[in-house]
């Protein structure tokens, strides 16, 4: 398993902890900060997900 899969989810959760917090306790920057390190987790995920495909294939051949 590649390690931006491993880093991506926990920064998707890590993210959405601050966004709930932030829309908890009023503060917008948070919230945002919180929205835009969730989507960047999703993002990374996603990088290692391709990663671990592209490796699978490279094996096969």
């Amino acid at each position: 398993m590649d390690k931006n899969r491993i880093e991506g989810a926990k920064h998707e959760v890590k993210g959405a902890v601050k966004e709930i917090a932030g829309k908890i306790t009023g503060n917008k920057g948070k919230e945002d900060a919180g929205n835009f390190e969730k989507y960047a987790g999703k993002l990374e995920k996603e990088a290692g997900k391709s990663a671990d495909k592209a490796r699978a294939e490279a094996k096969k051949q």
